[in-house]
């Protein structure tokens, strides 16, 4: 494979690209990436894996770690890389399925409800006809047993998507990635709440609020009882971590 750049943040190797860039590479090494994983990655996940060194670990040995959250990109470019953009995982779910029509991508689904996952599929088949939906799997709340992953893997596999969208959010979607890494036949990405965007079950900040960082504070006002700790506490964090290194 070509060489990727990264600009290391709290010890995590973030991939200095943009939306572009990043579909050309996944165009071009579709092959080399199967059995592999992609991290999708922002200030949250950022700052636990500053915390939680097997965490580190695992973002760092996919074969991306994605800039997401705004501040990474910006970071990115405060230290050289003047071209570092923003890859968003709903953004790149979304440009995936925009191309599978003409590129006969497959594509798997693995998470969120069977609800979401409905909503999700009408969507598509509305908005993008021609998108080849191999399969779909709302996993239970629950850790799944031997034989309940093994039957999820052959199934996976018997569905012979390119693209595994995976929908757990941080940390579970990086950690079920790592532990079945080189046992899918597709390249596996977290993606968070994508399926939530385009099922409709969430709304998307405006564009604006998206180019001034602020994504994160539109969706802590529509959930601030479940995300209020994660955005506020981590965002201090991650400016005191930034602080700390810079010393």
């Amino acid at each position: 494979m070509e060489e990727l750049q990264y600009c290391e943040i709290l010890g995590v190797q973030i991939n200095v690209t943009n939306m572009n860039r990043t579909l050309d590479y996944i165009g071009a090494h579709l092959e080399e990436l199967r059995g592999n994983y992609i991290c999708v990655s922002n200030v949250h996940t950022t700052v636990m894996a500053y915390e939680d060194s097997a965490y580190r670990n695992i973002q760092n040995s996919g074969a991306m770690a994605l800039p997401d959250g705004a501040p990474l990109s910006v970071y990115s470019r405060k230290h050289g890389f003047a071209d570092a953009g923003r890859v968003t995982g709903p953004d790149l779910m979304l440009e995936l399925i925009k191309a599978s029509k003409e590129k006969g991508y497959r594509h798997f689904f693995y998470g969120a409800t069977q609800e979401t996952l409905g909503a999700m599929q009408a969507a598509i088949e509305r908005d993008y006809p021609g998108t080849c939906i191999a399969g779909m799997y709302a996993p239970p709340f629950r850790p799944l047993n031997a034989s309940e992953d093994a039957a999820v893997v052959s199934m996976i596999n018997q569905a012979n998507p390119d693209f595994i969208w995976v929908g757990l959010g941080a940390p579970k979607q990086e950690q079920w990635m790592y532990e079945h890494r080189g046992m899918l036949c597709g390249v596996s990405v977290g993606v968070g709440a994508a399926f939530d965007y385009l099922a409709g079950d969430i709304k998307r900040a405006p564009k604006i609020m998206q180019k001034l960082c602020l994504e994160w504070l539109y969706r802590l006002l529509q959930d601030p009882k479940r995300l209020w700790k994660r955005y506020v506490t981590t965002n201090f964090k991650f400016i005191k971590y930034i602080k700390k290194k810079a010393e």
